[in-house]
């Protein structure tokens, strides 16, 4: 057995030298593919391979005490031999911390432990298809299983049976850990220092560490790293945030009603759910329950106060310090990500609720190019990773996840920092590789928002999108709910209602209740990426509203699909110019809000006032014959909700977009190639 193991390792490394040989010769002919050709198999092969050690063994609730007393539970996975006896050797660590309990990971490993029934399962959910019957989204969900979402979400077995230690810990306020939830406070990031630190120190260590998992524990890889723990050698962020209150809490100052009561719900649900072992066997944390007692419904405060409190004069102090640029909730709130000097690869989502951050923390990344690896998706925060592992795709995650960390934590030469350092689904299209993000070539260059009927849409008002300001109108829109059927919900809800795919593929029901532009068709190629602002010239007959934008490409059979899209309450459109990036031309690319409430600029009734909406970067090709379309709404319900004072404020009343040659609106769009507009 043992000769056949050490065979196999030869044959794996002999294969790997190949690989890695012939994908520098790609990479280097600027040939780079999004599956990582030889490369990418060799990985999966590395993967998908015999295991170094037959089983793993677990010690389960480890106590971590961190510098101020708080005991943090974990649970440590190491790999063992048959008898399941883990291994004198020391290996590298992996940390993951989780706000949803370490029992969610533990029982997503054991389901897919389960001998010959979950490879099964993976490969009849790859085959798995209900887009005839228009539920799409449905089938993309399924698809997260063999992409290895799930192993990196929880624990990967292969990577500790592979010769890895993986450490599972509970964030502080949740699952068996002592404390009050922070909700990525300043004491929580601290914490990821510590365990990190502490990691390095066990016997069973190397002393090198790394750090994996999705989502809130991807964002504490984000904070760890900034804060440069000595052990801390590469991070492995899938969907991550770094601007948390314009990614989801208050994006353009609108309350992310679409996620937030029901995660909130969630992560407060289960950090009530005791440790039953420890209550039969004696053992049980009466600190722990005491501060579940103390903070049973952790940040719930803030949500109901943003969404009842009727006036600006009766918001709560706590709800104040959330809409104060300067207080600790906001500066822990805002990632630093250029103070990250490890190797990083990122996976982001282009219709994720984080699509705003993953990109810019990639470029601020400050390592050097093949240190630092992105890749956007076509996906939502619930469908991360699907299509991934699928031909012409990139590699599975679990899979650039091993690679990732056998490169950076063991030192092996298999090539991944040869992988294309930007991979990206380019929409209306399909998986492309380039150099860095946005592509290199854009061109910012205007497209004004045109009253003449384009012919294109059932809209309030069909408008055109043209290279030259078109008349002059006034054109009315009202607040409506026909966003619940939108793309925007299904990024708001994390993609629960992108299910249905006449609402998340096709805007045409949410475009009956605002006002679209569209351009004519392009008549070539023509690529668009980067970040995107409209400008927009309103009238409002109250003191506040809200407006939201999306760009959407338009198919010669209707089908509108938005790419991109962004949300400003009115009043709140004072902007950072220090934070915003503008193009040659001096139009905004970027527009970054201030979204405080000292900064609040209520509106005159009746008077124009310029908003200036930023979208989150995108990436897609027009194709000939089809076209370019700004959609403007009055409301974007699901994905945000004012606050009620500011609600209240704009009486939910028709708002206006003064059309005006001399004064006109548009968007600056970062395009290559001549669309013949």
């Amino acid at each position: 057995m043992n000769k056949r193991r050490r065979l196999f390792r030869t044959m794996v490394s002999l294969g790997a030298v190949i690989a890695v040989s012939t994908g520098l010769v790609s990479a280097q002919s600027g040939q780079a593919t999004p599956d990582g050709g030889a490369l990418g198999a060799s990985w999966t092969a590395t993967h998908d391979g015999p295991r170094t050690y037959p089983q793993v063994h677990i010690d389960w609730d480890v106590p971590i005490t961190m510098s101020d007393g708080t005991v943090l539970k974990g649970n440590v996975y190491r790999p063992a031999d048959a008898a399941g006896v883990p291994t004198a050797e020391q290996t590298p660590t992996i940390v993951n911390l989780t706000p949803y309990t370490k029992l969610v990971g533990n029982l997503a490993d054991s389901a897919q432990s389960i001998p010959i029934l979950s490879d099964l399962l993976v490969e009849a959910l790859k085959g798995f298809d209900l887009s005839a019957f228009g539920l799409g989204g449905l089938t993309e969900t399924t698809r997260v299983l063999p992409a290895g979402l799930g192993r990196v979400f929880g624990v990967d077995r292969k990577l500790v049976q592979s010769g890895y230690t993986q450490v599972v810990v509970d964030v502080r306020g949740t699952g068996f850990s002592q404390g009050m939830w922070q909700v990525f406070g300043e004491r929580e990031q601290q914490d990821g220092a510590e365990v990190v630190e502490w990691a390095a120190r066990q016997p069973w260590s190397t002393g090198a560490v790394g750090m994996n998992g999705v989502s809130y524990s991807a964002i504490n890889q984000l904070h760890t790293a900034e804060r440069k723990p000595a052990a801390l050698k590469a991070i492995f962020p899938v969907v991550p945030g770094s601007d948390l209150l314009r990614d989801i809490a208050a994006t353009g100052g609108g309350v992310g009603i679409g996620f937030l009561p029901v995660w909130l719900m969630a992560v407060n649900g289960t950090k009530l759910v005791p440790d039953v072992q420890s209550m039969l066997n004696g053992g049980f944390d009466w600190k722990w329950l005491a501060d579940r007692a103390a903070d049973p419904l952790t940040f719930f405060n803030y949500l109901l106060a943003a969404l009842t409190i009727p006036s600006i004069a009766e918001v709560p102090d706590y709800l104040l310090n959330l809409l104060q640029d300067d207080s600790l909730i906001r500066t822990a709130w805002l990632g630093h990500p250029e103070r990250i000097e490890i190797p990083t690869f990122v996976y982001g989502g282009w219709h994720d609720i984080f699509t705003y951050s993953s990109p810019r923390a990639f470029q601020a990344v400050n390592v050097p190019a093949g240190q630092k690896k992105l890749i956007m998706g076509d996906t939502y925060h619930l469908t991360s990773g699907s299509g991934l592992g699928l031909p012409g795709g990139p590699p599975r995650l679990d899979v650039l996840q091993r690679a990732w960390f056998d490169k950076w934590l063991k030192g092996i030469d298999n090539g991944i920092d040869s992988y294309a350092d930007v991979t990206v689904w380019q929409q209306g299209g399909g998986w492309t590789s380039t150099t860095e993000f946005p592509r290199p070539g854009m061109d910012y260059r205007r497209m004004y928002l045109n009253p003449a009927v384009s012919g294109t849409a059932r809209s309030v008002h069909d408008g055109s999108l043209t290279a030259e300001p078109g008349g002059a109108a006034r054109l009315t829109v009202a607040p409506g709910l026909t966003g619940v059927c939108s793309r925007d919900s299904a990024t708001g809800t994390a993609g629960l209602t992108a299910i249905l795919d006449v609402c998340a593929k096709d805007d045409r029901i949410n475009e009956t209740n605002g006002l679209t532009f569209t351009s004519a068709p392009v008549t070539e190629p023509t690529q668009i990426s980067g970040p995107i602002a409209v400008h927009l010239n309103t009238v409002l007959d109250s003191t506040d509203g809200y407006w939201a934008v999306t760009v959407n490409d338009v198919a010669p059979d209707g089908r509108s699909t938005v790419w991109t899209s962004g949300q400003l309450q009115a009043s709140l459109r004072k902007i950072n110019e220090a934070k915003s990036t503008r193009s040659p031309n001096g139009d905004y690319t970027d527009p970054y809000p201030i979204l405080t409430l000292a900064d609040r600029l209520p509106l005159v009734p009746g008077e124009p006032t310029v908003i200036d909406v930023g979208l989150p970067a995108t990436d897609g090709i027009l194709k000939p014959g089809h076209r370019l379309r700004i959609d403007v709404y009055a409301l974007n319900f699901p994905r945000g909700l004012p606050l009620r004072p500011l609600l209240n404020e704009s009486e939910l009343r028709p708002q206006h977009l003064e059309l005006d040659p001399n004064r006109p609106s548009w968007v600056n769009i970062p395009i290559s190639g001549n669309p013949g507009w």
